[in-house]
């Protein structure tokens, strides 16, 4: 994954940064279940992995969309102007709003703990969607509950 040079990538925010991802640790993943390890094993190459302190601002509300993330482990917050939408923890996913509807960025969200993300390109989260039918439902059910109309 080329994923350039984002923001939550600068040094001195001690992000670690491998890769890819370990296809195993996919597996407790929701957004995952009922793959088979070969398909898990294409997302993984798909990914990188990310760990991140505490306390580190990932997304900003506004932005334009670069990434999409599934936590692995720890936490974060999501925050839509100053209401606090949600806590996210292992198995939770965001960022693929923007990613599929072209626009920007609907909420902010910010490591609450130390935390490790999977984290995709645009270009990788379009070929997930378009080579696994039962990942993208997945994600378009979570957007529709996510996105009141």
């Amino acid at each position: 994954m080329a994923t350039g040079s984002l923001a939550w990538r600068r040094a001195e925010d001690r992000a670690r940064i491998r890769p890819t991802v370990d296809a195993k640790s996919l597996e407790p993943v929701p957004l995952f279940a009922g793959l088979s390890h070969k398909d898990r094993e294409k997302i993984a190459r798909w990914a990188d992995t990310i760990d991140l302190p505490a306390d580190k601002h990932l997304l900003d509300e506004g932005r334009l969309p670069h990434e999409f993330f599934v936590i692995l482990d720890g936490e974060v917050e999501v925050h839509h102007e100053t209401e606090h939408l949600a806590t996210l923890g292992p198995g939770d996913f965001f960022g693929e709003i923007a990613l599929i509807e072209h626009g920007r960025r609907t909420a902010s969200v910010v490591t609450t703990k130390p935390t490790t993300l999977a984290v995709m390109s645009p270009a990788s989260f379009a070929a997930m969607r378009r080579e696994m039918a039962e990942v993208a439902l997945r994600i378009d059910d979570a957007i529709r509950k996510r996105m009141p109309r």
